[in-house]
């Protein structure tokens, strides 16, 4: 029973895709955080963009 319990151990088959959850889980944990930073922010640049756009004066 121990030698299969330090087999199992050893074994390091899995850690791979380990490797790419934990990769995985991170961009889309930083994407969630980058969309409510930017949902958060665009409708005050929208709102002065469209006040700089109005106030330009062709000649």
């Amino acid at each position: 029973m121990k030698t299969a319990f330090k087999d199992f151990i050893a074994d390091e088959d899995g850690a791979v895709t380990v490797d790419w959850v934990v990769i995985t889980a991170g961009i889309v944990a930083f994407s969630f955080a980058i969309m409510l930073f930017i949902q958060n922010t665009m409708p005050v640049a929208l709102a002065d963009l469209l006040t700089r756009a109005t106030d330009v004066v062709m000649p």
